[in-house]
């Protein structure tokens, strides 16, 4: 291995830029992303994902460009590139698979290249390696080496950054193992996991969300029982939690990069084995099906209120899909967005924290500046941005509206409803 390392990091979205400042500390780091108006941004100093400030960017050392051939004289190369499902929920691989090109076309004898990106067991190397080598002519753990470490950051959490989440690590040799470990351990305070092969380390990653979603998908489903009974789930979670060992899940729309992707990756990886895994594919089923609960629940409480619903006005709070984030990618608020205005609604989008014309571009929604403009006869709290707790619930309940709060975040003097 290296004893000189220089390292480009390949993608610089919510994953590979922090892990590009963190290395920068102590290595030589060259970013590259396929997207110029990205690169120009960060050499200017800014962060369209809010993940890293001004200053940081400006005391980094980091060579940012779009040129594949300026990364050439690396010889440690990982790719953070995103991994989402196509419209069928089948891994959409071709960005991985585009950057594995990419650095296969300038992969040199004796390096490294780690990948970063959740994908299923086995994707590292029966998909991504023989694309390094048929565009390198070179051979796998012969000329150039592999590891895997998954990422683990949350975008817009500030108490669980990069540095401070144990880092699993693996490699494709035993000395690429230790140097991929090594590497990491230099920049990650919390200490890594050296797992004992590359496929054990994707699955690791596969079954951290596909935990999580099944475990919300319980309390999504135990809200829609709460909502037959007639009595408030996060109420019956509050008594809940009073057991040590109770599991306090919250429900809500479970969407994002990882979530609401990773466990069909894992499903895809078990039915190319020959096996449907149920748990797994019940609880995203329950998942995917409460952005339509809700609508239906809103539907109902007009109609209670003798509001005519074709033609109304909604008002939806967050598009992103999660809190205190401007991250917009697989968000389900979309999916509520889209139901309202199939029953003949005039459905508004109000969100401070995403970027207008990333939320135009990729799923044609304008987003208003006034959520007094109007009078609306229904508001859906789908985000719990920090900003939307000083909004004026009063005056938009006095104004007419029913107000559904799938966050249980809202003073419920003013609410209809709660998820």
């Amino acid at each position: 291995m290296h004893s000189d390392i220089s390292i480009a990091v390949i993608g610089l979205g919510y994953v590979g830029l922090p892990l590009s400042l963190a290395f920068a500390k102590k290595y030589p780091v060259k970013g590259y992303d396929i997207n110029e108006k990205r690169i120009r941004d960060l050499e200017n100093g800014h962060d369209s994902t809010n993940q890293v400030s001004g200053k940081a960017l400006q005391d980094s050392h980091i060579y940012f460009t779009s040129d594949i051939n300026t990364i050439a004289d690396c010889n440690v190369y990982i790719i953070t590139v995103p991994t989402p499902v196509d419209h069928s929920k089948k891994p959409d691989l071709a960005p991985l698979l585009q950057a594995s090109q990419q650095v296969g076309n300038v992969l040199k004898k004796g390096d490294v290249v780690i990948y970063e990106s959740t994908v299923y067991p086995g994707c590292t190397e029966e998909d991504c390696i023989p694309v390094l080598e048929e565009a390198s002519g070179l051979s796998y753990n012969h000329d150039f080496f592999c590891g895997y470490s998954p990422e683990r950051i949350s975008p817009g959490d500030e108490l669980h950054t990069l540095e401070s989440i144990v880092k699993i690590t693996s490699g494709s040799t035993p000395e690429t193992a230790a140097f991929v470990d090594e590497l990491y351990a230099s920049i990650i305070t919390a200490g890594t996991y050296k797992a004992p092969s590359i496929k054990v380390a994707e699955a690791a990653k596969a079954i951290e969300n596909a935990q999580r979603d099944v475990n919300i998908s319980f309390v999504n489903e135990l809200s829609l029982i709460c909502d037959k009974i007639g009595i408030d789930t996060t109420d019956v979670i509050e008594a809940a939690a009073t057991k040590w060992n109770f599991l306090k899940f919250k429900p809500g729309l479970v969407g994002g990069h990882c979530i609401g992707v990773d466990p069909y990756y894992l499903a895809h990886k078990a039915e190319s084995l020959g096996y449907h895994p149920e748990v797994i594919l019940s609880g995203r089923r329950v998942n995917d099906y409460i952005s339509t609960f809700i609508v239906n629940k809103v539907v109902k409480l007009m109609i209670e209120k003798g509001s005519n619903i074709k033609q109304s006005g909604v008002l939806v709070l967050g598009i992103t899909f999660k809190e205190n984030c401007p991250d917009i990618r697989n968000s389900k608020v979309v999916d509520i967005y889209r139901e309202l205005q199939q029953f003949g609604m005039m459905v508004d989008v109000y969100d401070p924290c995403a970027d207008k014309s990333e939320v135009q571009q990729q799923y044609n929604i304008d987003l208003i500046d006034d959520i007094y403009a109007h009078n609306y006869h229904a508001v859906i709290l789908a985000v719990a941005h920090k900003e939307f707790l000083a909004i004026d619930f009063a005056r938009l309940k006095q104004a007419g509206a029913i107000i559904y709060d799938t966050k249980s975040v809202i003073d419920r003097r003013w609410v209809d409803a709660r998820l």
